[in-house]
């Protein structure tokens, strides 16, 4: 049994070989078997046992497959653009270079956007450090304004001085002024000014002298206040005239020669030289409100135009007082229409800088008003002196005390 399954399986091998790899017939020359024989002996054998069958169908799929890499040839276009891996090799090469194309301009639109990016903000920075750093139009009128306002009060004080200075040789009766000579002459003086400069009615009624064009102007205190500033140089001097009516409207004589050499003199010069220093302090203080309203200062172009938008009069000289370009400093954050609108489109460094310089207009005013109280404080100290003075009297009279040596 054994031996005939060995027969079967050689013949079986034998087969196949002839079958599928064709194998060549032997010569005549060689020792020859019956092959033809043992063929057919191995046909039968295979055709009993189903391996024919199965040698069949292994050559129909090889067909198959056969006929299916024509027909991919057939649709690859075999031999007329290359073969099949050469023409998946290019394709597989433009997919892979179209992939890098791809990311390459996906990497460009990345850089061109943080590009963008960077110099937006770039630009955006540079605007908040121009705000920051570059003075506005409003801040620049605020800084003029305060230089003006600075400079007027310097021109003002000046001023003051020297009214005061003329004041107080007035006062004292000093040479060369109407009351050194005496009292009488000192009346004479200033009703000579009164007529020649303010003549009322009655007296030019009187035949005193010709009617003025500002009759009594050296009476009235909207004269000596003014509307801020005084409109001209005669304006100033009305006001002058007005202070002299209100404080000192004619000094005592000065107290010459023999006079100021007796014992009386002498004790009449200790109490002219108090009353002397209580007018300086009365008439300084009106002389300074007097230089408070001259016009020094040019007014800038923020002031002028405030000043139109208010409808007030802007003088024809230009010129403001220290107190005037004061009240419009302080006036034009509440009241101008321009200011209001240049807040509502500033920057916040620029809302903040303005906020710094109203702070520093309002420390401005409270020191002046600082002074001011100085003044009055000064004022009700000679006022409380004198009233102390004048209600001190002694209980009784005292003798004069014997200075002989013993």
């Amino acid at each position: 049994m054994k031996k005939s399954s060995l027969i079967v399986t050689t013949a079986l091998g034998m087969v196949l070989g002839a079958v599928l790899f064709n194998a060549a017939g032997a010569l005549a020359d060689e020792p020859v078997i019956d092959v033809g024989a043992i063929a057919q002996e191995i046909k039968s054998v295979a055709a009993e046992t189903g391996i024919l069958d199965v040698i069949q169908a292994m050559q129909t799929v090889q067909q198959a497959m056969s006929d299916t890499m024509k027909a991919v040839n057939t649709a690859l276009g075999t031999n007329t653009y290359g073969d099949t891996n050469t023409l998946l090799l290019q394709g597989f090469t433009q997919s892979a270079n179209y992939s890098k194309a791809q990311i390459g301009a996906i990497q460009q639109i990345a850089d061109a956007s943080n590009t963008a990016n960077a110099r937006f903000a770039r630009d955006m920075r540079n605007a908040q450090i121009r705000d920051e750093q570059t003075a506005s139009p409003t801040h620049c009128a605020a800084i003029d304004g305060g230089v003006s306002t600075q400079s007027a009060s310097v021109q003002a004080y000046g001023v003051a001085q020297t009214i005061a200075a003329i004041h107080d040789a007035r006062g004292e009766a000093g040479p060369n002024m109407p009351s050194h000579f005496g009292q009488a002459q000192g009346v004479a003086s200033m009703s000579a000014e009164h007529l020649g400069l303010y003549c009322n009615a009655d007296d030019a009624a009187a035949n005193l002298c010709t009617l003025s064009a500002i009759p009594d102007a050296d009476q009235k205190a909207s004269n000596f206040l003014g509307n801020g500033a005084y409109a001209d140089q005669t304006g100033v001097n009305t006001a002058k005239d007005v202070a002299i009516n209100l404080i000192q409207p004619v000094a005592p004589a000065a107290l010459r020669g023999d006079q100021l050499a007796s014992v009386g003199g002498q004790d009449a010069a200790v109490r002219r030289h108090s009353y002397n220093a209580r007018m300086s302090l009365a008439q300084t203080f009106v002389d300074n409100t007097i230089g408070m309203q001259v016009p020094a200062i040019p007014l800038t172009a923020t002031q002028t135009q405030y000043m139109q938008n208010m409808g007030l009069t802007v003088p024809a000289s230009g010129n403001g007082s220290w107190l005037q370009v004061l009240q419009i400093e302080a006036e034009r954050r509440v009241s101008d229409v321009g200011w209001h609108t240049a807040l509502q489109n500033m920057p916040p460094a620029a809302v903040q800088r303005e906020m710094a310089l109203e702070l520093a207009l309002n420390n401005y005013l409270l020191f002046e008003t600082y002074k001011m109280a100085l003044q009055h404080a000064t004022i009700s100290a000679t006022q409380l002196a004198e009233d102390t003075d004048r209600n001190f009297l002694p209980t009784s009279k005292m003798s004069t005390p014997s200075m002989a040596s013993n």
